[in-house]
């Protein structure tokens, strides 16, 4: 059986937000970029989706 499943379009972004807010707080040490690119692949982003992340966690 496949791993992959229907997530309503917003789903997999509040996902990679909470999960990438987490990460940047529990590994400081990490690049963001890093742990960007980390959830990016977990979550199958889009090049789109990337860029709003970088964007939204850069103003923070």
């Amino acid at each position: 059986m496949s791993k992959s499943t229907i997530h309503p379009p917003g789903d997999k972004m509040k996902k990679a937000i909470k999960e990438l807010s987490e990460l940047l707080s529990s590994k400081p040490e990490k690049k963001r970029r890093q742990l960007l690119q980390q959830v990016a692949m977990k979550f199958d982003l889009s090049p789109n989706e990337c860029a709003f992340l970088e964007r939204h966690f850069n103003e923070q």
